[in-house]
């Protein structure tokens, strides 16, 4: 049985922040820091009337539409986000009772849960999917999976510039248009305390240390995923979609991920002459200087022409969007994954057969590895993707106008403004109910 991502569609926050010319003079820092340190150019976020609900039903409304479903063909819908807002009611029930205001049925029929685990959540929400309908449990019908989240960080944190908004919507079926998910995983994971939430909204973060346990991670999980398929090799992957809090981080994964992939390889002999043959640890009797020993060779690989043009071919396709809109958290990879496809449409490149390696990560900490197979309809699927026009029709929003939409979306906080744009055909946040649960509407 064949199964994988049927569909996607992914939803914007409305606002658009310039990190060079807006966020970089208030804070007084180097438009550098941002668009070269970062990789990043601008975050997407929220308007007013926008949250984790609207933008999740919004994606899966689309969706749905452009497949022509209807609630009876939806058996199940998971949300993965780390922007809940309640601690007991699933954020799936909210955008199941979005979308029966337009359908005019009922999702009753259909389990609804939302997952937790950082931004990996996304990733395992497809593997439950997954796993249900090849269990046999789906009775037919098809799961959607929605990656929804608000990634604000306090204000004056060092990770203020990486924020996002957006979601991704995934149809998970049998028989995918457009990829088919391998049975074979690989996992990392360990009790680790580099990003976390302990009842707060916005996250504390050890930066430094959240980088390598994410490092540390994918290579446990390339590893296991090594132990129950076959040894990686930079060739077989046409596009290798991390998990892109920013695109500085995945610049440190790609050549990680690239040294481990070339160990015993003809790739490996060939740049022996120049940059020597790779540490291995039976060769130090000293952990430290094994250590030190790895870091001269992979400061020395990543300026090798054979890197460069594996990372141009392979990991940069992945960055486009990642730029333009900031971290998703749950829906960072699959916004990866999103890229990728539609760069290789972009270039004429038929993807069908070929393979994509998805690196998925969450703190606390976890890793996943998985294969994913390109399918013969790929291409409508992409061709169906509106980002583009999404991202070019946000608006702008100056510093002050940031910092008034940072309080709105701030739990702690009560303001009271006027949306910065007009909604039309889409789900809106309209107020709050007698229980002070959200409460939500569609406007034509």
């Amino acid at each position: 049985m064949n199964v994988g991502i049927d569909a996607v569609a992914i939803h914007a926050g409305k606002l658009r922040l310039d990190l060079a010319e807006t966020l970089a003079p208030a804070l007084d820092e180097e438009p550098e820091k941002f668009t070269k340190g970062l990789g990043l150019h601008a975050s997407s976020f929220p308007d007013v009337e926008e949250d984790i609900v609207t933008m999740g039903a919004n994606a899966a409304h689309k969706l749905m539409e452009r497949k022509g479903l209807t609630p009876d063909d939806i058996g199940r819908i998971d949300v993965a986000t780390e922007s809940a807002f309640d601690n007991a009611k699933p954020v799936s029930t909210y955008v199941a009772g979005c979308l029966e205001q337009v359908y005019g049925e009922d999702f009753h029929h259909a389990n609804k849960g939302e997952r937790k685990f950082a931004c990996i959540a996304g990733t395992q929400s497809l593997d439950d999917a997954y796993n249900w309908i090849r269990a046999g449990r789906n009775r037919g019908r098809a799961a959607l999976v929605i990656a929804t989240d608000t990634a604000l960080y306090a204000r004056g944190d060092a990770g203020e510039a990486t924020q996002g908004a957006g979601a991704v919507a995934m149809l998970i079926a049998e028989d995918p248009d457009l990829v088919e998910m391998s049975v074979e995983q690989g996992f990392g994971s360990a009790d680790e305390t580099d990003f976390l939430k302990p009842n707060q909204q916005f996250p504390s973060v050890d930066g430094q240390r959240s980088v390598q346990v994410y490092l540390a991670r994918m290579r446990e999980a390339l590893e296991d995923y090594e132990s129950v398929a076959e040894e990686t090799h930079p060739d077989q992957f046409e596009y290798i979609p991390f998990h892109t809090p920013f695109p500085g981080m995945v610049r440190k994964a790609a050549l990680l991920g690239y040294r481990h992939m070339i160990r015993n390889t003809e790739i490996e002999a060939d740049l022996t002459a120049a940059i020597g043959e790779q540490p291995r640890p039976d060769g130090f009797d000293d952990e430290s200087q094994y250590r030190d020993a790895v870091r001269d060779y992979m400061d020395a690989l990543k300026e090798t022409d054979a890197y460069a043009a594996w990372y141009d071919d392979t990991i940069e396709p992945t960055l486009d969007i990642a730029r333009h809109v900031g971290n998703w958290y749950t829906g960072s990879v699959h916004v990866a994954r999103a890229s990728a496809l539609r760069s290789a449409r972009e270039a004429g490149i038929d993807m069908t057969g070929k393979s994509l390696l998805l690196g998925s990560y969450g703190s606390g900490a976890q890793a996943e590895i998985h294969v994913e197979t390109v399918q013969e309809e790929w291409t409508e699927e992409i061709d169906a993707l509106d980002i583009d026009e999404q991202l070019a029709a946000r608006r702008d929003i100056s510093f002050a106008e940031y910092e008034e939409i940072h309080d709105v979306h701030n739990h702690d906080k009560e303001i009271d403004i006027d949306a910065f744009t007009t909604p039309s055909e889409e789900f809106v946040r309209d107020g709050s109910g007698p229980m002070d649960e959200r409460t939500y509407r569609y406007v034509e």
